[in-house]
């Protein structure tokens, strides 16, 4: 099965993806079949599975003490990653993220994910937990999505953690990294975020897909700064259609990206959330046709654990 660059290399026009979350806990594989079901027909070239760090979650006991335990709501991405690859043959592309991670299990996340054919990845740093302001990674584990390219560029060339393994083979992932065309909320600027970004394309990294936005000039701005510092890797802009009103805060605030100031008033011409919900699919195909008129590699939806609105946008640009 082909990878995302070698699809991107070999497409004649642009491309069609999405990301999904995986099942809740307790939940099963119906759950994620009822997503990615109504959008089969449109052919994607991948599908994105992310994965998110476990969260600390404190209880107070009756003795006034206080019990600290971790609580992972979405168990990892391989299993799921294996089972949509061979329920659909797609091509499958789980989230690699620092947290919550050592190296080590990092490097048998990704020998369990060869084994079982899937050789695309999407290195993420991931978020900080929940309460903390600042990232801590693991003892012993990549403290930014630099160092997880590097480690998995070392595996590409056959080289392991444990330096004295013989006769070690090499992989092939193909390694998508996020881009911020806002920035992302951590940097100082958006000249060093690409700078950093850059970095990991030297690294290893084959493509870039990129954080939401709502207005397409700035990710027009981002693909041109981006080619001026040198990066030549396809960028695949993202795409969330809104579909709530309180995402008029919410997005702002937890991705930092800006709605513009006329999406924002017809958004408060609704009337309650299925209205916003059209409204979204409406800015999303126009968004996606300009986009599909220049060019670009792949429109990537991001579907949030719903696909009805984006196939809605797909029936409408592709």
């Amino acid at each position: 099965m082909k990878s995302v660059i070698e699809h991107i290399k070999n497409a004649k026009s642009t491309l069609f993806s999405f990301e999904l979350l995986p099942p809740l806990k307790g939940q099963d594989f119906g759950s994620t079949e009822r997503v990615i079901d109504p959008l089969m027909e449109f052919k994607p070239s991948f599908i994105n599975i992310t994965y998110h760090q476990e969260e600390v979650v404190y209880e107070n006991l009756s003795n006034g003490l206080i019990k600290k335990h971790t609580v992972r709501k979405r168990p990892g991405t391989v299993g799921i990653s294996a089972a949509i690859k061979y329920r659909y043959g797609v091509n499958v592309v789980p989230h690699i993220i620092c947290g919550g991670f050592t190296k080590e299990e990092t490097e048998n996340a990704l020998i369990d994910l060869q084994f079982l054919g899937i050789n695309d990845v999407l290195v993420v740093r991931g978020d900080p937990q929940l309460g903390v302001k600042k990232f801590i990674p693991e003892p012993d584990g990549n403290q930014h999505a630099l160092e997880l390219v590097e480690q998995i560029d070392k595996l590409n060339k056959g080289m392991y953690l444990d330096e004295e393994l013989l006769n070690t083979r090499s992989m092939n992932f193909c390694v998508g990294v996020a881009g911020y065309p806002e920035k992302h909320a951590e940097s100082p600027n958006l000249d060093s975020d690409i700078h950093f970004l850059k970095k990991k394309i030297e690294a290893g990294a084959h493509y870039i897909v990129t954080q939401m936005f709502y207005d397409n000039p700035k990710y027009f701005d981002f693909v041109d700064r981006c080619r001026a510092e040198g990066i030549t890797v396809p960028i695949i802009p993202g795409l969330k259609p809104l579909s709530t009103m309180d995402q008029i805060v919410s997005i702002p605030k937890t991705f930092n990206v800006d709605i513009p100031a006329n999406l924002v008033k017809e958004m408060l011409k609704c009337k309650d959330n299925k209205q916003v919900r059209q409204l979204g699919v409406e800015w999303a195909i126009q968004q996606s046709r300009e986009l599909l008129a220049k060019g670009v590699p792949v429109l990537h939806y991001y579907t949030m654990g719903k696909s009805d609105n984006i196939r809605k946008i797909a029936e409408q640009v592709f």
